[in-house]
């Protein structure tokens, strides 16, 4: 822990470092924000943005920056419910190892508002395509609040839900010692005793990979069958050192604000410290499917059909972070948003230029 915490202080002192280098050109940055969204409005009303950003996690915040920064009015609308909000650390972010999720997104809005971005806390409750729909451009987007904007191009990143088991003590827990994601906490809680909750046969999967990072795993077959597991899942659980128990889970047991055990119907109880779930994602793609666009049928949920960079079957929607895909972590998620930004910096350009040749 004293390890961690000198690499979480030098972490933080390296990013006030960068905000207090950021602050010093602030001035200079609006001043060339303000310039680019007269010069890239494309002909279109001063009330217009370029770009309406849905979602303000990682890959909104990511298309936001890149956005601002290429000079284009850029409107984030957030309705503040990261997937991510239950944990109080994220890993695997190369120089964000062990940040927690909500210092990342204050940093981010920080950054963006350096580039003069809007940010407002909200959601967006309606949005329509305007005009001749074969044609790229414009779009109505209604805000809860009451607000109406006008966009050249719109970035989905509405993310998605996990929705628990219905099993008294996981959604209390969630994020702390219940996890669904060994390389997010895995190494947190190495060689701690670990269970996990069979959702369906793939649950052997996630009972195999925690494997790594305990020798003592316990599978909780709950409501699979054990008839449900192939023989080739049941010789690499035994290869793995899993113990598979079956009967349904009744609850979760507490003591001292701390995963104890998982207690099953028949009133045994099995010792466990950690608890691996498989939450069923539910993606927010509402307002995608709403415009029309093209949606493809997963496992995981249904998530729209998208290019390389996140450009949607929609003329000038684009998409990234957990609403294209259950698996996004954090640093994919921005890595798409600045994807999907570059994709439309480009487009506009190409748009604006066309519109002047042709007068």
């Amino acid at each position: 822990m004293t390890e961690h915490t000198r690499n979480t202080r030098d972490t933080r002192n390296d990013q006030n470092a960068r905000k207090a280098r950021g602050t010093r050109n602030a001035r200079d940055t609006e001043r060339n924000g303000n310039a680019g969204r007269t010069r890239g409005t494309g002909g279109h009303g001063s009330g217009t943005h370029d770009v309406v950003v849905v979602g303000g996690g990682a890959a909104g915040l990511s298309a936001a920056l890149v956005l601002g920064r290429a000079r284009r009015r850029t409107l984030v609308v957030d309705a503040g419910e990261p997937r991510n909000a239950p944990s109080s650390h994220m890993q695997g972010y190369l120089s964000r190892d062990g940040m927690a999720p909500a210092e990342f997104l204050a940093v981010g809005r920080e950054e963006i508002a350096r580039y003069g971005v809007e940010l407002v806390r909200d959601r967006v409750t309606d949005v329509t395509r305007d005009g001749d729909v074969t044609r790229d451009g414009d779009f109505t987007v209604v805000l809860g609040a009451g607000r109406t904007v006008r966009a050249r191009r719109l970035v989905v990143a509405t993310g998605l839900q996990d929705e628990l088991p219905a099993v008294p003590g996981v959604a209390e827990r969630f994020g702390r010692d219940v996890l669904h994601c060994p390389f997010c906490h895995g190494w947190e809680v190495r060689d701690e005793p670990f269970g996990v909750l069979a959702a369906g046969p793939a649950s052997v999967h996630q009972a195999l990979m925690v494997s790594q990072w305990s020798k003592d795993v316990t599978l909780f077959l709950h409501t699979v069958a054990e008839e449900e597991l192939s023989g080739q899942d049941l010789r690499r659980l035994a290869a793995a050192g899993v113990d598979v128990v079956p009967g349904e889970v009744a609850e979760l047991l507490v003591e001292d604000d701390r995963l104890t055990g998982v207690r099953l119907a028949d009133g045994s109880v099995h010792a466990r410290s950690v608890l691996y779930v498989a939450p069923r994602p539910v993606p927010r793609t509402g307002l995608l499917e709403r415009l029309g666009a093209a949606m493809d049928e997963t496992p995981f949920g249904t998530y729209p059909v998208v290019d390389p960079t996140g450009l949607t079957t929609v003329p000038g929607v684009w998409a990234a972070g957990n609403a294209i895909g259950f698996a996004e972590q954090v640093v994919h998620a921005a890595s798409g948003g600045y994807r999907a930004a570059a994709a439309i910096v480009g487009d506009l350009l190409m748009a604006d230029l066309d519109a002047a040749v042709t007068g």
